[in-house]
């Protein structure tokens, strides 16, 4: 399967030729990421659909590379095909720069495939459907001669899928939540039923209770003729309340570098934050099941979205594409207006005594072992435990613990018990080794720095 071989300095000439007011003969690839609303004036963009605009631009330059690798190209458009599935443009409804640069660089590549490659059963079925919108949409306006475009034919189908329907998934998943749920509950007591005798039975204190409240009419008119104090009805004596008793107070969890959640995560893309000079903003996989808070889908990946301080001190190019270790229970952070569902670990050096840190580099990933997956947990040797699902920031557990994160003579990243004054006075953990591994035992590691800190 062949794929477009269309540049970057293509896409801005295609742009200037269908939106001359748009894009100018100045207008580098720099700007492509910031063109949508002058493109399509009609409709605003938040940040978030601003990052993901600038990664799809990115994913789209990929599936032009000439010299990608088949596997790698038929994955990345397999991934595509599904994200079309639910949508009609990349955003969902409303159009981007990023449609338009997707449909120039795929377009070569659709035209010269097979009816089975379209619409076959591992045919592309919705990127299809998404080049052929795009080329006749009065919504993109494209300056397209016919014999330029892709031709479809709309009734060759080779095989028909089943549609996803985002409702009935909805609807299945909450489903699912509850038959849980009422499996968690059986051994509640069931509500009684109600028969034919319970009603007879309740006339019955209905008629009593009519009779009962007219005596006590007549007796207090009664009293009120003779003087007679009226008579007084007995109160019905109120059933003592039995306490109910109290929970036992949670287990407090013993202090561990465990407590956090360490995981190997993969930067699919990096970007430039779109309002902070000082921050990327990064798509990882960290192997979150599908659903999981805090989470979307990208390429056909979960995926969370983590904002980093980085930008300035490691370049852009190194973000891409790469393993690292993320913090993955951290309460999630609103940086400049995008969420932020993680933090990647880095090494800087470390200050000298009485010395303040400006953060100012040089900086290093942490980089976990060449074979280790996505969402593949690390731990520090000789400590076990589960993580806590969300890290409590009143306990403050990550900044107690974060002074021990550091890396020894060897670049290996390890945890520190001395520079935890908590865990003084523990006999048992004062010999435990700390090199910070994966399960099968790889160490991640950094590149030059030794005693680092690591954050």
């Amino acid at each position: 399967m062949s794929s477009s071989l269309a540049s970057s300095s293509d896409l801005l000439n295609f742009l200037r030729g269908t939106y001359p007011s748009a894009v100018s003969s100045s207008t580098s690839e720099a700007d492509l990421s910031a063109l949508s609303p002058q493109l399509f004036p009609d409709n605003s963009y938040t940040d978030n659909e601003k990052v993901e605009t600038s990664q799809w631009l990115t994913t789209s330059s990929r599936l032009a590379t000439p010299d990608e690798d088949e596997a790698k190209h038929a994955e990345r458009l397999g991934s595509l095909n599904i994200h079309l599935s639910t949508r009609t443009t990349l955003l969902g409804a409303k159009p981007s720069v990023a449609d338009i640069s997707l449909y120039h660089r795929l377009a070569p590549a659709v035209k010269s495939w097979s009816a089975e490659e379209r619409t076959g059963e591992h045919g592309y079925h919705h990127v299809v459907r998404f080049i052929d919108f795009v080329q006749n949409a009065p919504l993109f306006r494209l300056s397209l001669k016919e014999e330029d475009k892709v031709q479809i034919d709309l009734d060759d189908i080779k095989f028909v899928h089943k549609p996803i329907d985002a409702k009935e998934e909805k609807e299945r998943k909450k489903k699912e939540k509850a038959a849980a749920a009422a499996a968690a509950g059986d051994n509640q007591t069931a509500l009684p039923v109600r028969t034919g005798k319970a009603e007879d039975g309740a006339k019955q204190n209905k008629k009593e209770k009519t009779a009962d409240a007219g005596q006590n009419a007549e007796n207090k008119a009664k009293g009120a003729v003779t003087g007679d104090s009226a008579p007084q009805q007995a109160k019905k004596e109120k059933k003592e309340k039995q306490p109910k008793p109290q929970k036992a107070p949670p287990k407090e969890t013993p202090l561990s570098p465990c407590l956090i959640d360490l995981r190997v995560g993969h930067i699919l893309k990096a970007i430039n934050h779109p309002n902070a000079d000082s921050l990327y903003v990064s798509t990882i996989a960290c192997g979150d099941p599908s659903g999981t808070d805090n989470t979307s889908e990208y390429e056909g990946q979960v995926v969370r979205t983590v904002c980093s301080g980085l930008n300035g001190l490691i370049p852009l190019e190194e973000m891409q594409g790469r393993k690292i270790i993320a913090v993955c229970n951290l309460k999630p952070v609103t940086m400049r207006s995008i969420k932020s569902a993680a933090m990647v670990l880095a090494a800087s050096p470390r200050p000298k005594e009485g010395e303040e840190d400006h953060h100012g580099g040089p900086v290093e990933l942490v980089t976990p072992p060449m074979d280790a997956k996505a969402g593949e947990r690390v731990i520090f040797e000789g400590w076990s435990g589960d993580p806590e699902g969300v890290l409590n920031p009143k306990k403050k557990i990550w900044e107690t613990l974060q002074p021990g994160f550091t890396t020894t003579d060897n670049l290996e990243v390890g945890f520190d018990v001395s520079a935890i004054p908590q865990l003084q006075g523990d006999e048992s953990v004062k010999k435990l080794p700390g090199k910070l591994v994966t399960g099968s035992g790889g160490t991640c590691t950094v590149k030059t720095l030794t005693n680092a800190v690591v954050r």
